[in-house]
């Protein structure tokens, strides 16, 4: 048979760093390539007791059908520990609870956008979001990223250019593929352009409660007097990421019109993993968990560091975190990145190449990006030296 698909699919292509986990699912190759946290951080015994409890005591509540805005409970603990902690939220907003974070981006995503219409992007950024846009054939335009966040004159550029453009979408804190933190003066400096020209920003946000160094910045969101801002925060990063629980905060009309896309995606979100989240939300001291967390990856980070200063530097420079999951590794100009990635799979280490975080990912990058808290730290290590390795067999 000859199978017929839709425009908007076959246009589509797998996600590079999945396919790159198809070398690092290799015992013998290290991999700096994923984005998950790191194991330790996990709060198995937290979640065996929790879950224990639940279906002993209310099973029906977690195995039940649930209501697509979320478990009430969760929804209003979370509204109120966000605008307690990070000012978040208005009365003009809402808040719901979904299947992971991806899925707000395909549910805001698939509420706003036309064909043809235009997001602004980081540039480098997310792949998952890339792709959930592209999904929606918007036409992707990428900002360039500076060491503090997007370039503000090339986001007036764009908005000046680019007459459809649907919303911003930014990570401000701790950017996935580069790390980076958006400085205060440009959070503003955002927030007033999207409101002097019309458009709303997407503010992802996975990665803030994972500051290990440097001070807080206030989210986006906490000073959106217009309602243009739609928060996305998880649970992934600071929970487990297989319980898939995100949340939104944003505009009433704006999650209404989310809320119907999800009936139609899954009904709702998990209702054990939601019950868990609102039981250590509230009856565990879950600040004491976060600190416990940003000392893990304070740790870890540390141990990255030292081995990039030991075995990359200086034919490889990385840029300094102040938290997150990521460092972004820069070869000098002129080399072969994609000949250095493949090269490095040769060895037994991957990582991420740049080009797979750009709006166009066919353009040359110089980047690749490492995850440092998965891998053991003696794997971490290794997986460092052999880059370097690789670094001084490729760079004269």
């Amino acid at each position: 048979m000859e199978y017929q698909f839709s425009r908007r699919v076959l246009e589509l292509k797998p996600s590079a760093i999945r396919e790159i986990f198809k070398y690092a699912a290799d015992p013998q190759v290290i991999s700096l390539s994923a984005g998950n946290p790191a194991p330790e951080a996990f709060p198995t015994s937290e979640i065996s007791k929790i879950s224990a409890q639940i279906l002993a005591e209310r099973p029906i509540d977690a195995l039940q059908y649930g209501t697509t805005e979320g478990y009430t409970p969760l929804r209003r603990h979370l509204t109120e520990y966000l605008k307690e902690k990070s000012g978040i939220g208005t009365e003009r907003d809402d808040l719901i609870i979904t299947s992971g974070a991806q899925q707000i981006m395909d549910l805001f995503a698939k509420s706003v956008i036309d064909t043809g219409d235009t997001v602004l992007c980081e540039s480098p950024s997310f792949l998952g979001a890339l792709n959930t846009y592209r999904s929606y054939r918007a036409k992707l335009r990428g900002v360039p990223m500076e060491a503090d966040g997007m370039s503000l004159e090339g986001l007036e550029q764009a908005l000046k250019e680019e007459k459809r453009t649907k919303f911003i979408y930014t990570i401000p804190n701790f950017q996935n593929p580069t790390g980076a933190t958006m400085s205060l003066a440009k959070r503003h400096g955002m927030y007033e352009l999207a409101k002097k020209y019309g458009v709303m920003i997407l503010e992802d946000n996975p990665y803030g409660d994972l500051r290990f160094a440097g001070e807080a910045l206030p989210a986006i969101k906490s000073f959106d007097t217009e309602g243009i801002v739609l928060y996305a925060g998880t649970f992934s990063k600071v929970v487990a990421p297989g319980i898939r629980v995100g949340f939104a905060v944003g505009p009433k009309p704006v999650l209404q019109k989310m809320i119907v896309c999800k009936q139609g995606e899954d009904v709702h979100t998990n209702n054990w993993a939601q019950i868990l989240c609102d039981e250590l939300l509230t009856n565990y001291d879950f600040d004491s968990h976060l600190n416990r967390l940003r000392g893990v990856y304070r740790k870890k980070s540390k141990v990255a560091v030292d081995a990039m200063n030991r075995w990359l530097l200086p034919k490889i420079t990385y840029q300094p975190i102040e938290g997150g999951l990521f460092f972004w590794c820069t070869l000098p100009e002129g080399s072969n990145m994609l000949e250095f990635v493949k090269r490095s799979i040769e060895h037994k280490v991957c990582v991420v190449p740049g080009n797979a975080f750009l709006t166009d990912d066919t353009k040359p990058s110089q980047s690749f990006r490492i995850n440092y808290t998965t891998p053991t730290d003696e794997n971490l290590v290794r997986g460092i030296q052999l880059l370097g390795e690789v670094a001084c067999d490729m760079i004269p």
